[in-house]
């Protein structure tokens, strides 16, 4: 039997804040990088500290965090939640929560932060990382926790297939035969826009595509020229290429489907 440890600690940092002045030499060499995981929420716990490495009374200020990407936008604000009660063990610690959705439209990234708190004057008091007057701290958005499902494929351009002919197909795409098992499930979604006729979604077990590959039909949607949302369908099989067929010129009707296989 393997036995594995795995540790289930708090996630604090330690910050300074220069409310009566800097006098000790107090210069760490090293700040720790902070780790975001996407798809599940994130608790941090900082540690409010003077120059003499003392706690400080947090209920006097409103902890704020904000976090930056590398253009600078700002992409996380939070207030700080102070979780002390003033007793000298736990004195001076408020936390944020950033939660799954706040890092959903966020990319595997380094994001630089910052600490400030908010008194009763709204007045803001910056704080460090160290005595060296450093206040940008570091983040990195992990992905690799909780990877997520696999960016949709989006087609775009159709083509007919004899002139005059009114038959329109879209480009091909794999459809992941090796990831996929006997029940797989694809899913695409069709944006239009007074578009009226039917989009066949369309199938081969073919290994390469030519001219004279075969393709069967493995479902259709009907379109009436009503919708104004994107019309979804699904659908079960293990191939090596679809593609989509439409009945009518989808010319500016048919912006785009997105497929996820």
């Amino acid at each position: 039997m393997q036995l594995i440890p795995r540790y289930l600690v708090q996630n604090r940092i330690e910050i300074a804040v220069n409310d009566a002045g800097f006098v000790t030499e107090y210069k760490p060499v090293y700040q720790r990088q902070i780790k975001l995981y996407r798809g599940i929420d994130n608790v941090i716990q900082f540690k409010l500290l003077n120059a003499d490495q003392k706690p400080i009374n947090t209920d006097l200020y409103t902890p704020k965090f904000v976090a930056f990407d590398e253009n600078n936008i700002l992409v996380l604000e939070k207030d700080g939640v102070v979780t002390s009660d003033g007793s000298s063990n736990i004195k001076g610690l408020f936390q944020i929560t950033v939660t799954e959705n706040d890092l959903l439209n966020l990319k595997q990234q380094y994001l630089s932060y910052n600490v400030y708190l908010l008194d009763s004057a709204n007045e803001k008091t910056l704080t460090y990382t160290d005595s060296h007057f450093d206040n940008q701290g570091t983040i990195y958005v992990d992905g690799s926790a909780f990877p997520g499902p696999a960016d949709s494929y989006t087609i775009s351009t159709f083509t007919e297939t004899d002139v005059g002919s009114d038959v329109f197909v879209s480009e091909t795409i794999s459809a992941q035969p090796a990831r996929n098992g006997n029940e797989a499930l694809h899913t695409a979604a069709f944006y239009t826009a007074e578009y009226e006729g039917n989009i066949v979604v369309q199938a081969t077990l073919d290994n390469q595509i030519t001219g004279s590959t075969r393709w069967a039909d493995i479902t259709s949607v009907s379109f009436t020229g009503s919708e104004t949302e994107p019309t979804p369908v699904n659908y079960n099989g293990v191939f090596s290429f679809i593609r989509f067929k439409c009945d009518a010129n989808p010319s500016d009707k048919v912006s785009k489907v997105l497929v996820r296989t």
